[in-house]
């Protein structure tokens, strides 16, 4: 193809889907704070820049994939940051997940400076990205949507334009909300079951089968299981989108009660120094709190 994209955040998330795109055949010029990471998608064919800048300087389409709200902003409206350097008239898509208002703000101030804005925040976490069938909720216009229904398909699976500037974060939001209380319910059950010695494997094969049966489980369950928690997305980001949607709902006059504890228990378990591990952990603080160790004996 030879459309040509600048991608910013080359983390966790970022990399595979950075790649993905360049097996997808478009020309990715990548930048990351660490260096480290520019080199990989170079050795996966891709090419690297030194900064912002390098990377967007040609580029058609601008992806970013940072972790927080003021973090897109200094990338994208940053004195050295894409509305700086990108062309007139570029698209740019961000897959980050950032409070709603932060984003139509961006959009209307990128709107302004003649480039076309989308926020697209994801859902799959690591496995999804290097599979490259992620969840894709997109607000903006629908033709900035259309035009860039290419590097969509390329990274993700189900891609739905769910409305303007802000509403893609906003889907995110609740998004994350769901997430956190399927985790924390799956990471109770195990426990429960292990309690009762009940061969959790085959249990949480038959819940998968029925209505208890989830993404979440189906991804998470078995790693809860082995008590791997490598980090395919970390608890302190989830704690970040917690923050994001129970303020939202605040604003709206939404009462969040199970969500509100949801957000509880995630942001317990970053305060005792978990924040880097996957938000499975979760099972980690079910387990604490039962007075149970965190491997069967």
């Amino acid at each position: 193809m030879s459309m040509k994209i600048g991608f910013i955040g080359l983390g966790i998330m970022g990399a595979p889907m950075a790649a993905n795109l360049v097996k997808a055949g478009f020309a990715v010029t990548g930048y990351n704070r660490s260096p480290a990471r520019v080199e990989q998608l170079v050795a996966a064919g891709g090419q690297g820049a030194k900064d912002i800048a390098g990377a967007v300087a040609d580029a058609d389409v601008v992806a970013t994939m940072v972790p927080d709200s003021p973090d897109v902003r200094a990338v994208l409206a940053g004195d050295d940051g894409v509305f700086a350097h990108a062309k007139a008239g570029a698209l740019v898509i961000d897959f980050s997940s950032i409070r709603p208002d932060v984003a139509a703000g961006l959009a209307a101030e990128g709107a302004g400076r003649g480039f076309r804005m989308l926020d697209a925040p994801v859902s799959g976490g690591e496995a999804g990205a290097v599979e490259g069938v992620l969840s894709i909720m997109v607000g903006g216009a629908a033709g900035d949507f259309e035009a860039a229904a290419p590097v969509f398909d390329a990274v993700g699976k189900t891609v739905v334009h769910v409305g303007p500037a802000g509403s893609g974060q906003t889907v995110k939001a609740a998004n994350q909300l769901m997430v956190a209380g399927h985790l924390e319910l799956l990471a109770e059950a195990i426990v429960f079951l292990e309690a009762y010695g009940v061969d959790t494997e085959a249990a949480l094969r038959v819940l998968g089968g029925g209505l208890a049966g989830s993404t979440v489980l189906q991804r998470k369950g078995p790693s809860m299981l082995a008590r791997d928690f490598k980090p395919g997305f970390r608890i302190e980001l989830h704690d970040k989108d917690m923050g994001i949607v129970t303020a939202a709902a605040r604003e709206a006059g939404v009462v969040i009660p199970l969500g509100a504890v949801a957000a509880q228990l995630v942001a317990s378990l970053k305060a005792q120094g978990d924040g880097a591990l996957d938000h499975s952990a979760l099972l980690k603080l079910v387990l604490q709190l039962s007075g149970r160790p965190e491997r069967q004996e």
